[in-house]
Formats: structure tokens, C-alpha cells, sequence
């Protein structure tokens, strides 16, 4: 398997799935979307805030050799709502390119990388990688399933219907 074909094809799968579930949540109420509904970061909006935060401003900036710039996981970044969407729409864009500009050896080494903690770490970079998205796909199914039991229609986010889309879009 060729490793950088599988990371694009998670990275654009990340990207379909946040679009979709941000634009189910445009018919969210606001009082729905931020209340405190037993999510890990309370709301909708939190964690897609933790989202952003984290997959975006934590883990693509370790991915690029940079240090991020975040206080902690649970920092709010953006309080206003369309413009968390936004940024998330914008965001996840932003991992394809990349990982087209890596060469494939990358993909068996290492990630080196300084905690939030000031720990030096050193983890595989694939399977570091795929934590990335694999993070992204755990809290968008926590938001889904906050938005069934708010009795709210959920988007189905399944990677199938993506590629079933994608298959019909060549023919």
C-alpha cells in the first residue's frame, strides 16, 4: 500500500466529513449547539472547537516541524460559531497539500515533537498520523450522536458513502 495515497485519501475524507457535519449543524439551534450536552468538551461547539484546536493548531503545526502555539486542549479559540466553521471548513483543506509534498520515506519515520508538558517525544509518524484523523472521526461521532439524542437529524459520516460519491463522479 502506498502510504502518502492512503493519508490523501484519510485527509480528504476528514475534509468531506467535517463539511458535512457542519453543514447538518447550520440548522442546529444556538441554545442546542452550545449547551452542555455530556460530551468531553461539554458542547457541540466545544468540541469542534477541540477540533479545531487540536487537529488543526496542535498536530498539523507538529506535523509541519513547528511548535504550536496553545495554551491547552481546552482553550477556546474562536467563540463565534460561523466563524469556527469557517476556519474548520478552511483548515481541513489544508492537510492534503501536504502530505502531496512528503516524500514516501517519510512516512516510516518518526515524528519528534515537544509535549504541551515540555516532554520530548518521538512516535511513528504514520501511526501518529493516522491518530490525527482517527481523533477527528471519534469526536465527530460524539457530535452525532448528540445531535440523535437532541432528537436532531445527524449526517450519516460513513467513509463508504465518500468513495461510493467519488466512484459515481468518474463514471
Amino acid at each position: 500500500m502506498d502510504p502518502q495515497r492512503h493519508f490523501q485519501t484519510l485527509a480528504q475524507y476528514n475534509a468531506w466529513a467535517s463539511q458535512a457535519l457542519l453543514t447538518a449543524l447550520e440548522r442546529v439551534p444556538d441554545d442546542d449547539y452550545r449547551r452542555d450536552c455530556g460530551l468531553f468538551f461539554k458542547s457541540i461547539h466545544g468540541t469542534l472547537n477541540h477540533l479545531l484546536l487540536g487537529e488543526h493548531r496542535l498536530w498539523r503545526v507538529r506535523f509541519q516541524g513547528g511548535v504550536p502555539q496553545i495554551a491547552s486542549l481546552a482553550q477556546e479559540l474562536e467563540t463565534d460559531r460561523a466563524t469556527l466553521a469557517s476556519a474548520l471548513r478552511l483548515e481541513a483543506q489544508a492537510w492534503m497539500p501536504m502530505i502531496a509534498s512528503w516524500d514516501a520515506s517519510r512516512f516510516d519515520g518518526l515524528l519528534q515533537y515537544t509535549t504541551l508538558r515540555g516532554t520530548a517525544q518521538s512516535l511513528p509518524f504514520a501511526a501518529t498520523l493516522a491518530h490525527v484523523f482517527n481523533h477527528s472521526t471519534h469526536h465527530r461521532g460524539q457530535i452525532t450522536a448528540a445531535l440523535t439524542a437532541m432528537g436532531q437529524p445527524a449526517p450519516e459520516l460513513d467513509m463508504v458513502y465518500m468513495l461510493q460519491a467519488q466512484a459515481h463522479s468518474n463514471i
